[in-house]
């Protein structure tokens, strides 16, 4: 179903589940969403390709099927991997969109939340490029909050947690070097209930 354009905080409208400051890089790693599925959750995942490198494009090849395995080492131990997340926040701040947020993306694997399995279902993934046990950059923390907001204005959220909480034991992301006091006040004025 098409959602009517809906105006964002920066003026511009969303389209289909479409950030209008993103970048759209659209990725095929994508499914629809139950129907009838409320999408009240945020998750934030970490990623670098390789570990602790930053800067280029692979986490982008990686979620469009475009990842030259042979191209690094570390690329055989991930090779055929098919997944995705709604957004991308580079260190430097840029915001990058891979799947509509009508979308289910493929960000959480196994998981549960509050009760709920399968969080895939009902959130939005938003990987921040870093590497767990790493601190971000304070870019990031501002492009995340001001993501926050918008997506508030056109979801219903009610959550904001990290991959480590909904996988405990299989995922340890964002990771102890993700400062959660940065995302308080924010949280608090959009009514998100924290960890």
């Amino acid at each position: 179903m098409t959602r009517a354009p809906e105006p964002s905080v920066h003026g511009a409208p969303w389209v289909d589940g479409w950030h209008p400051q993103a970048q759209r890089l659209e990725s095929p790693n994508f499914g629809a969403r139950p129907l009838g599925t409320v999408i009240d959750l945020v998750l934030i995942h970490s990623i670098s390709l390789p570990p602790g490198v930053y800067g280029g494009d692979a986490v982008s090849r990686l979620f469009t099927n475009r990842l030259d395995w042979d191209a690094h080492p570390y690329f055989q131990s991930i090779r055929g991997l098919q997944v995705s997340a709604h957004f991308l926040i580079t260190r430097t701040g840029q915001l990058s969109q891979f799947v509509s947020c009508e979308a289910r993306a493929w960000h959480a694997g196994v998981s549960s939340h509050l009760g709920r399995d399968n969080c895939n279902d009902y959130s939005i993934g938003v990987e921040l490029e870093g590497l767990e046990g790493e601190n971000f950059e304070p870019n990031q923390y501002s492009r995340l909050r001001q993501l926050l907001i918008d997506l508030s204005g056109n979801y219903p959220l009610r959550y904001l947690a990290g991959h480590s909480h909904v996988a405990p034991g299989r995922k340890i992301d964002p990771g102890d070097g993700f400062e959660w006091g940065q995302m308080a006040q924010v949280a608090s004025d959009l009514h998100l209930e924290l960890p």
